[in-house]
Parts: structure tokens; sequence; C-alpha cells
């Protein structure tokens, strides 16, 4: 920050205004954590000078027997952690990864399977207007009524269709998802089954969520969820690559050439070393004793945040959570996501307006809200803190226009920060 601060004051301004925003604010939304300082020393490294486009032991330029070790460290740290015997680590993001799955298993038009964007999947699982949506036939499954999957009518839809592919995974669904039953489903049509587990990769590798190994042809993460790492992606599967240059048959055997083809050189040119390198540290933080209680710990504080809610008569989707996330139906309160989400930002807690199952309102202005609780975890937040923020959450959204109520709320948004405090180590800053 020196640096930055010497160079230009303005964009340091803004950072550091960030940095203190996180550090007095409830961040709730699922989708975002806190990396740890290693992390942020790596994303920060001298690596983002180098390019590297190729693979370890196949790179197109000279000097990359430092960034080779580093690659070659993450793969191999992410195929311990999850189960694979093959890692891609070069995706940019998880959408970027889900177009490379793609592009590596299907033909334009050809028919793909997700889980519907406005039922709790991802833009890149089918949606209209995403790439997925418009380069290949999309259909889309859904829950029922009440929230929860149902595997009989997602197997007898994937009868009907014969998808080559199926997405699994979603970034609304607060429970468990069953994939040896999905795993069956795809067999069952001889589709590729593709686990999209971002949200969940986290409570995966602490042993809280069902993995997909062994059920998933393909799984995919972004590492910047649960598993408290860079904005990044990492593409895993079984099997020998062989040479990514050269075409191969669309096969489960060919995966891991199929697949690294695809990321390069197909979608991407020379990959982001900094960001590489920070997968790795997060890969390995994630593989200690200590990541596995922080991931019980996500779900405990999951728990209990929606008894608390429930007991203060607040309607959350499937009635519960097995996982990281609530989904909350706040028009029983008379008010919608939108306003619901900036009544909780005047106070304090950062949350997202989200659709609901069978939502009758716009997604940009829905009926629910999604809440989450790795930030807070990570944080060091534990059972009792989350009944405190529960209350805090219910006591807004049902009075969401009464400013004492979003001050007092803001008061305790305050001293459960400062009992918490983020980043501290960053003194000064």
């Amino acid at each position: 920050m020196d640096a930055l601060q010497q160079r230009d004051p303005e964009v340091a301004a803004h950072v550091t205004a960030e940095l203190q925003r996180q550090r007095e604010q409830l961040v709730m939304i699922p989708s975002e954590n806190y990396v740890s300082p290693a992390v942020l020393a790596a994303t920060g490294s001298v690596l983002t000078n180098k390019y590297s486009e190729g693979y370890p032991g196949k790179r197109y330029y000279t000097g990359n027997e430092h960034v080779d070790a580093i690659e070659q460290l993450a793969r191999v740290r992410a195929q311990k952690l999850f189960g694979y015997s093959h890692a891609n680590v070069q995706p940019y993001s998880g959408s970027p990864a889900n177009h490379a799955i793609c592009f590596a298993l299907l033909n334009p038009g050809e028919t793909l399977m997700g889980m519907h964007l406005l039922y709790g999947g991802h833009l890149t699982h089918g949606w209209g207007v995403n790439f997925s949506g418009t380069y290949y036939h999309a259909v889309q499954y859904t829950t029922n009524a009440d929230g929860w999957l149902d595997y009989d009518a997602i197997a007898e839809l994937a009868r009907a269709e014969r998808p080559k592919l199926i997405f699994c995974g979603g970034t609304a669904y607060p429970r468990t998802i069953d994939f040896a039953r999905l795993g069956e489903i795809a067999r069952s049509v001889d589709a590729f089954l593709v686990a999209d587990v971002s949200h969940i990769a986290g409570l995966i590798a602490a042993g809280v969520h069902p993995s997909p190994a062994g059920h998933a042809d393909v799984m995919m993460t972004t590492t910047h969820k649960t598993l408290r790492g860079p904005r990044g992606a990492v593409i895993l599967c079984s099997g020998e690559p062989s040479n990514p240059l050269k075409s191969a048959p669309r096969t489960r055997e060919n995966l891991p050439t199929l697949i690294d083809r695809a990321v390069f050189p197909g979608l991407q040119g020379g990959p982001h070393d900094h960001q590489t390198a920070a997968i790795a540290v997060a890969l390995g933080e994630a593989s200690t004793p200590a990541f596995t209680t922080y991931g019980r710990q996500i779900v405990a504080n999951a728990r209990a945040l929606a008894e608390t809610l429930l007991a203060e008569g607040c309607t959350l989707i499937t009635g519960g959570t097995d996982n990281h996330l609530l989904l909350l139906d706040v028009t029983p309160h008379g008010t919608t996501g939108r306003l619901a989400a900036e009544a909780l930002s005047r106070a304090g807690i950062s949350v997202n307006a989200n659709s609901i199952p069978h939502d009758p309102r716009k997604p940009f202005d829905p009926s629910g809200i999604r809440i989450g609780t790795p930030a807070l975890t990570t944080r060091g937040f534990n059972e009792n803190d989350m009944r405190t923020v529960g209350n805090a959450i219910a006591a807004v959204l049902k009075t969401p226009t009464d400013n004492v109520t979003i001050e007092r709320t803001r008061q305790t948004v305050r001293e459960l920060c400062a009992a918490h405090p983020l980043y501290a180590e960053l003194a000064g800053v």
C-alpha cells in the first residue's frame, strides 16, 4: 500500500475505503469471502510479470521453470483434495471454465441440461442469453414447489431430451446435492455429468458435503468462495492427458486431453501465474485440519442462523439449510428482495436480492434474498454470534423502512465487527 499510495493516491484511497467497508460490514453474500494474507501476497506477487502459454514442461516461452513448479504444485494439491487424477488450474474464473467444459464435450447445437437460473442454477448452465443457452440446445430442470430438487423429474427430463451433458450444482440451493443419484441419471442417457461445486467446494474439502468424485465425470469449482482463494477456477477429471494440441474422441478416457485442449489453446492464452500461485496457497490451506474445522463451523453457523430466523417468523425456502446459504422469501414481510437487501445494507449487513422457486416477480426485483455464512465464519463468528445476527436481520425485515431499527441494527453490527476484527495484521491500512 505504501508504493500504491505514493504512485497513485487516488486508487489507494479507494482500496483503503473498500478495506474499511469490509471491516465494518457483515458480509453475508454467500459467494464472497476473505482470503488469507498469504493468498493476498501470492496474488500481488512478481508472477504477474510472466507469460507462460502452454502447460508445465510444454511452454511456448522460456524462463518458466518456477512457474512450472508452482502450477504442478497447484494441480497435485487439487487432485489430492478432491479425489480426481487430473486437474487444470488455468481457467481465469468459473464462467470461462464452464465455457471450456462445454467446448470440450459438445458440438454447437447439441443438448445440455442444467438447473434453471431462477430456481438456483447458474447462467452458464443453459440460460438463454448466455453462451450456454445460445450455442447449445439447452433444457432446464427446476425444483418442486417447496424448493427441493426433484430427482425423479430430472430423470424423466433426461430420458425425454437425451442431453450429451448434464450440469449439476447451483448458486442458491440450500440443501445437499445427491451426486450419486445424478450420476445414475447421467449414465442412463449416456451423458457426461459435470458438477459445478463452486459454492460448496470448501464444504466438500472439509468433509461436510458429499463429494462428486466417483459420480461426476468432471468437477469444476471457482476458488474464491468457500475455498477462500483468489478469483479463479479449477477443472478436475480422471485419466491421463496426452498432447492437448491434438484432437481426441469425446470419451471419458480422453477427458484430461479434451479439457486441457479446450482451456488452452481452445479458449485462453497465457495463464495468470500470480493467480495460479494464490490458488496453490489456498488449496494448501484447505488441506489442513484448521480448514476442516472452518468448514464445519460454516454449516453450524448457517443452521444457527436458520433456526433463529425461523423462530422470528421468517420464511426459508426448503425450511432451512444443509450448507452455507439460506434463501428467504421476504414477501410475507410486505417487502421485496431488492428493498430488503437495500434496507439491510443501510444497517451494515451485505446480502443480495435473489429469485425464489416459482417466483412471480422479475429477477431484478425478486421475492427473496440470499444469505451466507462463509465470510463471517472466516472472521471467527460462532453460533451465538449468528443468533445475534439472525435477530438483527429479522428486525430489519419486519420494519425495513424504520430508521430507528436500522440504526439500532447498525450499532449491533459495529459491536460484532469490533469483536471480530478483519485483517488486523494490516496495521495502519
